[in-house]
């Protein structure tokens, strides 16, 4: 981290004056945008099965975004480092209103993944563009503080979001939820194109094309067999072998290529620092927990525990709560304490939010949920801020984009691993509880869920039944969340091994 006093003095300059407030709301702007995407749908998400069906499509709409963030994040960020961070993250904003407007005009469920993945290609630009714009414009002393303000609005869009997608999905309808970010993404650019000012060397650049198609081939094969497998793909079938051949394959190949690469999309030199690689790690299990809570406890809430929307929405309203306090805290508490402390302390708290989870009953009610979800959101806040600051005051401005962008990516990838394969658990348990009730008929199956989420629906289904799919996903849940608490012990044991001197 010594490197950081000397990466400020190699950052171009331009003649005209940056403004740092206005750029910094600017970029909070575009920063609450793309991350209030993953609260409000959740929470939207049981209305649109009602209307549009297709529950046993319900993780496509988070794995669609997430898939695209996720392969394109690595690119942007390269492309941030070539040619400037102001045209990259005007493009990625743009791409990302284009796919908003589609999802809200969405007729049915494959239309709405196929516009979400076109959402994924804009927002892929969104967060680590703007985080590394922070980490240009400040020093080392002031971005502890600012990137805290930025982890902040994860927080507060996890409290808004759930609150608006409620009011919104009960008072008006879920295709708001989408249409929503139009005058956030619109502000953002405004704010970006006149206030943020900075020279770039002009030179020609070799685009690493192969090593993104590869890393799309690759991350594309690793979901779709863990969505299916189990479900719609048998484990040691050819197509599952075949999907996790061509996973590894091509990943094996993306290695050989970004090496070997003038101007690599993840050069892994960046790799070799201990804080950088642990801090990667590190975030692509606490990404996987994220998406565990944020993307089910909206079915759990409604589905089993027969609450309206707007009360789903609290329960992860209250991960929004910890999150900015936590952020906010974690800045100073890196000046104080260290980075490896303050990340333990995070990592302690994602482990008492998901054994809150993983004991989580109908009896115990939305408060318990909102418990767990606060902790979980403290956790994620002392966390993120804490890696994003140590990563950017290892690296020099022309590796900061690729940098920042590649803990951006390991979250983005846990989040996309975690929506694949937590919902795969979901899907493949639903199905083994449901199989062998004859005296139901042979019309239950994954779809049926889909009634539990609809209350005029519910309140026509018999006693049985209704008591029969509300424990089928009271159990698959709970497997989901036994799954999630393992992921928050990897994370606790990988914080542990980072470097004891920050």
């Amino acid at each position: 981290m010594g490197k950081a006093s000397k990466s400020l003095q190699s950052q171009p300059k331009d003649r005209r004056e940056t403004k740092k407030t206005f750029v910094l709301v600017s970029v909070m702007l575009a920063t609450f945008m793309g991350a209030i995407e993953a609260t409000i749908v959740s929470t939207a998400m049981p209305e649109i099965v009602g209307e549009l069906g297709g529950f046993s499509l319900y993780s496509w709409v988070f794995s669609a975004y997430l898939l695209m963030n996720a392969v394109t994040v690595l690119i942007y960020g390269k492309l941030a480092d070539l040619y400037g961070r102001k045209p990259i993250l005007i493009f990625g904003i743009s791409i990302f209103l284009i796919g908003s407007i589609l999802c809200g005009l969405a007729t049915s469920m494959e239309l709405l993944i196929v516009f979400r993945l076109i959402q994924g290609f804009g927002a892929g630009a969104v967060t680590p563009v703007a985080t590394t714009i922070i980490g240009d414009i400040y020093t080392k002393e002031e971005r502890a503080k600012i990137q805290g303000y930025l982890s902040s609005v994860w927080g507060i869009s996890a409290v808004s979001g759930p609150a608006i997608g409620g009011l919104l999905v009960e008072y008006v309808s879920w295709r708001y939820v989408f249409w929503i970010n139009l005058p956030l993404g619109i502000l953002a650019i405004l704010g970006i194109m006149t206030f943020l000012h900075e020279k770039i060397e002009k030179k020609k650049h070799e685009i690493d094309y192969k090593g993104a198609i590869l890393l799309t081939i690759s991350v594309t094969s690793l979901m779709i067999l863990l969505v299916e497998g189990g479900v719609n793909i048998a484990w040691l079938s050819p197509v599952a072998v075949g999907l996790g051949l061509t996973c590894l394959l091509a990943f094996s190949i993306f290695i050989y290529i970004e090496n070997k690469a003038v101007e690599p999309m993840m050069p892994f030199s960046v790799w070799k620092e201990k804080s950088i690689l642990i801090a990667n790690l590190t975030s692509l299990t606490t990404g996987i927990i994220l998406i565990g809570i944020s993307s089910f406890l909206p079915a759990f809430v409604q589905g089993v525990m027969e609450r309206p929307p707007i009360i789903a929405g609290f329960t992860l309203t209250a991960m929004s709560i910890g999150w900015p306090i936590a952020s906010t805290f974690s800045g100073k508490l890196l000046l104080t304490i260290g980075f490896r402390t303050t990340s333990l302390i995070g990592g302690g708290a994602l482990i008492l939010g998901s054994i809150l989870f993983a004991t989580l009953s109908p009896e115990a009610g939305p408060l318990w949920a909102a418990l767990g979800s606060f902790m979980i959101g403290i956790g994620m806040g002392l966390t993120t801020t804490a890696f994003i600051v140590s990563i950017q005051s290892t690296v020099s401005w022309e590796q900061r984009g690729v940098a920042t962008a590649s803990n951006s990516f390991m979250r983005n990838l846990g989040n996309t691993i975690g929506a694949a394969l937590l919902g795969g658990v979901l899907n493949s348990t639903i199905k083994a509880n449901l199989t062998g009730h004859s005296e139901f008929g042979d019309n239950l199956s994954l779809d049926s869920l889909n009634i539990l989420l609809s209350e005029a629906e519910r309140n026509q289904l018999t006693h049985n039944v209704k008591v029969l799919l509300q424990g089928t996903l009271t159990e698959s849940l709970h497997t989901v969340y036994i799954v999630v608490l393992v992921f928050a012990v990897i994370s606790m044991l990988l914080v542990a091994m980072l470097p004891k001197k920050d």
